[in-house]
């Protein structure tokens, strides 16, 4: 070994040690300052509470509070954040239960969620998913637990939210959204391809894939499968580590139709015998469609099948109250559907 690549093996050992020694300054750093926050929240709210109710003590002490706060320690004690850090003790009196390894600026955000089984579980993904700031506003901004909750049933999220992710893993329809927010890809409406929606996607690869869910990487784009009659060639194919199977993704600038359901249920099949390996679970097939078509979703495979489903997506953010909306009609539709199921077996029964 010549001295160059000596030297240059040396200085990656050190390199990395280096590294490791600041990410692990910065988590304490980190750490030490959210829970200096946490204390003074503690520390306000305790001198509030002395004696009788002081709800006088308000917007002119803080005033006061933040100015010497702000002369002696600099940024940080404005009179916002000092309310902020009051509603952070208020919202977590356990310090041994506050995501630590999340930042403050992450417990502002989180602050806002007012739903506090919704608030624990945004914090447990944030800290799990290693979510930036940004994308923990996104996901609370497209109501990421929300969507979960209304188009699936309740316990599996509840299992979620409580890491059983166990739980989750034999069935594949816990893992799958609808609708799905593809907003960061800025495609005017109407006004694109297929192509264009595949490369939108492919081009802002993280938000896509911080939009699929838990467990999803990346595989490959127009992935061939040959056959004797000629080739196919899947728009997206990912993996989903928790599931343990491949995931085909077919994108669809129209209402869902059953060529569209018979073209992934072939793709499936196909993966499952060319691709498929032994360690791996049933290949999942997902068709992304700008709308629902619920005669299709009725009368085809997709009303039974474990392994073929379609989603609707959105590329323009919608306001809260039209995702709300969208969900509880799309909710009271399989509400329905359970209802006509049941309605039939009792028919069979008697």
């Amino acid at each position: 070994m010549n001295k160059s690549t000596e030297t240059s093996a040396l200085y990656l050992s050190i390199r990395e040690v280096v590294q490791q020694a600041r990410a692990q300054v910065k988590r304490q750093v980190n750490t030490a300052m959210v829970h200096t926050y946490w204390q003074v929240g503690r520390l306000i709210l305790e001198h509030e509470q002395q004696g009788e109710q002081r709800a006088a003590y308000g917007k002119q002490q803080l005033q006061l509070l933040s100015a010497q706060l702000t002369a002696e320690f600099g940024k940080g004690f404005d009179p916002r954040n000092l309310r902020n850090m009051r509603a952070f003790y208020q919202a977590n009196p356990i310090w041994n239960a506050v995501r630590s390894e999340l930042g403050w600026t992450h417990h502002r955000i989180l602050l806002r969620v007012t739903n506090l089984q919704a608030r624990d579980w945004y914090a447990k993904e944030a800290a799990q998913q290693n979510w930036s700031v940004r994308a923990l506003e996104r996901q609370i901004g497209n109501l990421y637990y929300e969507r979960l909750l209304s188009s699936r049933n309740k316990a599996p999220v509840a299992a979620e939210a409580e890491a059983k992710t166990t739980a989750l893993a034999s069935d594949p329809k816990e893992f799958l959204r609808d609708p799905y927010i593809l907003d960061f890809l800025n495609l005017e409406s109407g006004r694109y391809q297929e192509a264009d929606l595949e490369q939108g996607i492919i081009s802002n690869l993280q938000h896509f894939l911080m939009e699929m869910g838990k467990g999803f990487a990346f595989v490959e784009r127009q992935q061939r499968i040959r056959t004797d009659d000629g080739d196919y060639y899947i728009d997206l194919v990912f993996y989903n580590y928790v599931l343990k199977c491949f995931v085909l993704v077919d994108l669809k600038l129209n209402k869902l139709s059953h060529q569209d359901v018979g073209q992934m249920d072939m793709y499936v099949r196909m993966y499952e015998e060319q691709k498929r390996g032994p360690d791996d679970n049933p290949t999942i097939g997902l068709i992304l469609c700008s709308e629902h078509n619920h005669t299709v979703a009725q009368y085809s495979v997709l009303k039974d099948s474990q392994h073929l489903f379609a989603s609707k997506y959105l590329t323009v953010l919608p306001s809260e109250e039209e995702l709300q909306c969208e969900l509880e009609r799309e909710r009271r539709k399989v509400e329905e559907q359970i209802r006509e199921r049941q309605g039939v077996y009792h028919v069979r029964a008697s």
